[in-house]
């Protein structure tokens, strides 16, 4: 069976600003249109190597849930401008819309749910498939969802579309030492600078390691506090005991939510545009040339 692939749209589109110069693709009215037209190419050579059977990009509704922040304060604060809005290049905040205008156009199935980042729309539409999934992203968060036994894998973008690294559980097992399905509590116990997750005090990576093959998950940990069980590695029991306030928010706020409020989705690939005027008008408008034709070309394929 052909796998469902889900993109991380936002992690695609940003790696697209930052990895191609804004002056060597724009607009006629000189409009920078490099993530576009990036985001597009990705689109094209992803269908062309993995052929998936159906594609859905997903999207954030909320960049910042308000749930996730009422858990920690701190969560994404670092990043988020005195409005609340993200803080965002004024040349990749033009393209945005764009996207998803021409995604629709052109037939790309989307999904979004309110109140909840992509990273849940992924947790959401993973959970309800019946069949392989491939997520494409650059954010490692995403890996507590590799699942061998229901073919779950992950395509890190880290190095980029042309050299995805295929995520499964021995992938994860092999970076970090954790059972495949660990990643969650692992990244609640060392914290997430970029996320703005603190972590727990003096305890790095090899500590939560070690305390998430002894104990498995954050709820095994807390537990084994209150048994009064033994076996903590590097006297890291005190520690959590000290921070048990924090680990009790970072779990909803660092597992990724499997029941969002997600519309369904089919997601089958497009033979050919549901808007063909309205995507030639975006063409026209955007100069989305042969980056447009690719992905296109690439959609209309049928996977063998």
């Amino acid at each position: 069976m052909a796998p469902l692939m889900l993109l991380d749209t936002a992690s695609l589109y940003f790696r697209a600003f930052y990895g191609v110069p804004q002056d060597s693709m724009t607009a006629p009215d000189g409009t920078p249109v490099n993530a576009v037209r990036g985001l597009l190419d990705m689109i094209a050579r992803l269908v062309r190597a993995r052929h998936p059977g159906r594609l859905v990009a997903c999207m954030d509704a909320s960049w910042r849930p308000a749930f996730r922040v009422a858990a920690i304060p701190s969560y994404k604060q670092h990043r988020a401008n005195p409005d609340g809005s993200e803080q965002v290049p004024d040349a990749l905040v033009t393209q945005i819309p764009v996207i998803s205008e021409v995604l629709a156009a052109a037939g790309v199935a989307m999904a979004a749910a309110d109140g909840y980042e992509a990273d849940d729309v992924i947790g959401t539409l993973t959970a309800r498939a019946s069949g392989p999934v491939e997520v494409v992203t650059g954010d490692r968060d995403l890996f507590q969802l590799v699942d061998d036994e229901r073919r779950i894998t992950i395509l890190y973008t880290v190095r980029g579309i042309g050299r995805l690294q295929v995520i499964d559980e021995a992938a994860v097992t092999e970076r970090y030492q954790i059972p495949g399905r660990g990643y969650a509590a692992f990244a609640a116990l060392r914290g997430d600078p970029s996320d703005g997750l603190p972590g727990v005090p003096g305890v790095g990576e090899k500590t939560a390691a070690a305390l998430v093959r002894v104990f498995g998950s954050v709820d095994g940990m807390l537990a084994a506090i209150d048994a009064g069980h033994g076996g903590w590695p590097g006297g890291s029991r005190a520690k959590l005991v000290a921070a048990r306030t924090y680990l009790e928010a970072a779990v909803p706020v660092v597992q990724v939510a499997a029941d969002a409020p997600v519309p369904e989705v089919d997601g089958t690939l497009p033979a050919r545009p549901p808007d063909p005027a309205a995507l030639a008008a975006l063409d026209e408008r955007w100069d989305l040339s042969s980056s447009l034709g690719r992905m296109m070309s690439a959609l209309a394929t049928r996977p063998t």
